[in-house]
Parts: C-alpha cells; sequence; structure tokens
C-alpha cells in the first residue's frame, strides 16, 4: 500500500473510540468557540443588556429610547418639532450637550443615567426677558431663541476660549452676512449675526462642549439657519458671564 497524505480511522473497537474521541473534541471546541463570542450576544439580548443600553445612549444610538428621549427635548426646545426619527445623530448630540449645560451636569453629549434623571424632572428654560431676542448663557454654553415671552428654542453653543472672552452686556444686531470673512483669523463664518464690532453669531462646523471661539458665538451647522431665521436688524442680543 502507497503511504498518503489522507489518514484513515482505525477499524474494530479502537476505531469506534477514535471515532467518539473525535466527535468529543468537535464539541468541545464548537462549545469554547461560543463561549468566547456568546457574552455580548446574551448581554445585549438579555433584558440587563437592554437595560443598560437604554440609559446610555450616544452618537450612533437608535432606536425606541431614543426616540423618547429626544421627545422630552422637543418638548424642552432643545430639539425643533417632529426630530424624534429614533436615530442619536449630531442635532440630537448638539441638543443633550445644551440641556446638560443648562442644567449645571457635564456636557459631553451622552444622555447617561443623570442626565436621564434630569430630564425627567426637567422644565422649559426661562429667559431673562420676555421681550423678543437672542440670550446668551455663558456659563451654560446656550443660546435661547425668546418669542411670545417665553424660550421658543434653546440651542448649544461656544463662545470664547480663555483669552478671547465673548462680550458681555445688552446688544443688539448690527449687521447681518449670509457669509461673513474674518481676516484676522482667515476663515468664512456663514450666516453671521453682528452684534458687536467683529463679534457675530454665526455658523461655525467645530462647536464642541466647552468654550472655543476667538471670542464670537458659534452655532452648530444643523441649528444655523434656524438662529439665521429668527434674527433681524435690531433684535436685541443680550450676554452674560
Amino acid at each position: 500500500m502507497h503511504a498518503t497524505s489522507t489518514s484513515a480511522a482505525p477499524r474494530g473497537r479502537s476505531g469506534a473510540l477514535f471515532a467518539t474521541a473525535r466527535v468529543l473534541l468537535a464539541v468541545l471546541a464548537l462549545a469554547a468557540a461560543c463561549a468566547t463570542r456568546a457574552p455580548a450576544a446574551l448581554a445585549s439580548a438579555s433584558p440587563a443588556g437592554a437595560a443598560r443600553a437604554a440609559a446610555m445612549l450616544q452618537l450612533g444610538s437608535r432606536g425606541a429610547a431614543v426616540r423618547s428621549l429626544q421627545q422630552k427635548l422637543e418638548r424642552l426646545t432643545y430639539l425643533p418639532a417632529h426630530a424624534d426619527d429614533g436615530v442619536f445623530g449630531v442635532q440630537t448630540w448638539h441638543a443633550v450637550v445644551a440641556f446638560q449645560g443648562w442644567s449645571g451636569l457635564e456636557r459631553d453629549g451622552i444622555a447617561g443615567p443623570r442626565t436621564q434623571a434630569a430630564l425627567a424632572r426637567a422644565r422649559r428654560p426661562t429667559p431673562w426677558s420676555a421681550a423678543e431676542g437672542m440670550e446668551i448663557h455663558i456659563a451654560q454654553q446656550v443660546l435661547l431663541l425668546v418669542r411670545g415671552g417665553r424660550v421658543w428654542r434653546a440651542i448649544h453653543v461656544s463662545t470664547g476660549r480663555p483669552g478671547w472672552p465673548t462680550p458681555v452686556g445688552h446688544f443688539e444686531v448690527i449687521e447681518r452676512y449670509t457669509l461673513s470673512w474674518s481676516a484676522p483669523f482667515e476663515v468664512w463664518m456663514p450666516l453671521a449675526q453682528y452684534f458687536y464690532p467683529g463679534f457675530a453669531i454665526h455658523e461655525f462646523p467645530e462647536v464642541p462642549g466647552y468654550p472655543a471661539s476667538h471670542g464670537c458665538v458659534r452655532v452648530p451647522e444643523a441649528e444655523a439657519l434656524t438662529v439665521w431665521d429668527f434674527g433681524r436688524i435690531g433684535m436685541r442680543v443680550w450676554t452674560t458671564p
């Protein structure tokens, strides 16, 4: 008989034992493989795993828990009407950051247990004045759009970073440009509404959860058109530390 690279199982009783051993080894190998992959899947499928996921909503989260979160943010004016699509996108992230800032929570954009507990007992933000206008609450990093004697929208913004403070006081919109060029910093500022010489409320692609500008008030792209349409020449703009 010529030798080959294929092995054959022994015959007789020893062959039966060999076959049984191979089956047992295969079963053990399969069990080991499942054990390494199963915990994560089981955790997400179990009630406890689902509860943990619902208690920690963040960018990329989807489902009924996100929709419920968005509906609460809508009622409190941090999101516009009909924004409850069940997808935790960038606009929802900014809404969560705005709520956290107004509530004195860490502005990380993650709706964890503390944020969700605060949401359950929260009320719509209260403005300094019932007069129509824009209020920039610097400590909270929140812009309030006031209409009809109450807050119409509350929007996350980013004001001047240390060393580049945003002017504080009672101002009004003095100029409006759909596209404004900042010569000192060589950057375009879309939908710019100037309330002080050289300082504007404007759209910007990067609006983090902390003061980051050179003194202007950065507005997220998803909310910039809302703020632009709301404003007008002569509208009050109040800022406070």
